[in-house]
């Protein structure tokens, strides 16, 4: 399978099936407002992808109740905050930003070349392979070691652009329980909820 395609199964509904060159096996993940997609390694038939899919609709129908309650609790905490900063607070927000990020740049000894906070729909920060950092104004909303875990995310990025075992190793290194702290990421919208 080459590409990607969306195909209902009973009982969970779509399914998103995208073939991924770093794949080695066929894997399904569930995330909050993203949905059911089903990881295809580049040769597999889609039939043999769906079949697995239909095989774990249990464990799926499991992981869609469990982001149902983060989407309901992002929602709920979407209305009863302001959406939009105001520009005083957005000043504010984006000088506690950059000042972490300086702090833990200096911390960690690891450079960049320029930073920018700006409103990103969907993601928390990238890196540039000029070492140029973009961070998300809502990332002030986010419990602090959540937003240290994203500013030490993409300074790792300066050294290591991808997100190959090295790039875990490092990251590890400096955050201990990297990836779990990922995953509690995936519960909040850069949108800012």
């Amino acid at each position: 399978m080459r590409g990607k395609i969306t195909i209902k199964i009973d009982p969970v509904g779509p399914v998103l099936f995208e073939s991924s060159a770093r794949a080695r096996r066929i894997g399904i993940s569930v995330r909050p407002f993203k949905g059911v997609r089903v990881a295809v390694p580049y040769g597999t038939p889609l039939e043999h992808a769906c079949n697995f899919a239909e095989e774990n609709t249990k464990w799926i129908e499991k992981q869609i109740l469990r982001t149902a309650e983060i989407e309901l609790r992002s929602k709920a905490r979407e209305a009863v905050q302001l959406p939009l900063f105001g520009k005083f607070e957005e000043k504010r927000s984006k000088k506690e930003i950059l000042t972490r990020l300086a702090v833990l740049s200096e911390q960690h000894g690891l450079g960049y070349n320029k930073a920018s906070v700006r409103r990103q729909r969907t993601l928390w920060g990238s890196c540039s392979p000029k070492g140029n950092i973009s961070l998300n104004l809502h990332l002030v909303k986010l419990p602090p070691e959540l937003m240290d875990y994203v500013i030490i995310h993409e300074l790792v990025h300066t050294k290591v652009l991808n997100h190959s075992a090295r790039f875990w190793g490092e990251l590890e290194r400096l955050v201990p329980g990297a990836r779990k702290i990922d995953k509690r990421l995936k519960e909040h919208r850069p949108s800012g909820w």
